[in-house]
């Protein structure tokens, strides 16, 4: 599947449970929504993220891509150490300037 550069980075590095790759997906001030929490900015998202590789060790096989200017939903296999692994998730990316500014991720 052909992604964005900045896509295709955040998957290589969740796949490779590189937490500081991930983190540099995103601008300084980028919001991410996930299992009902709030996590704003890099220093918060990389604890986010190192986190979870921590805790589920998943990996992502993206499905599809639609792309409707500034947002993109990347729906994705996700497998790890989770109950009901593997699941289809859906990430709402709001990417400006090669940045993604705010992740939601949907089930």
């Amino acid at each position: 599947m052909n992604l964005p550069k900045v896509l295709a980075d955040l998957v290589t590095a969740q796949n490779q449970f590189d937490s500081a790759a991930y983190t540099n997906c995103f601008s300084e001030t980028a919001v991410v929504f996930d299992e009902g929490k709030k996590h704003t900015g890099k220093k918060a998202i990389e604890e986010w993220i190192d986190e979870s590789n921590k805790n589920y060790q998943s990996v992502m096989t993206p499905l599809s891509l639609t792309q409707d200017g500034k947002i993109s939903v990347l729906s994705a296999e996700c497998s790890g150490t989770f109950p009901g692994s593997p699941i289809v998730l859906n990430f709402n990316f709001e990417i400006v300037d090669g940045l993604i500014e705010s992740l939601r991720v949907t089930g």
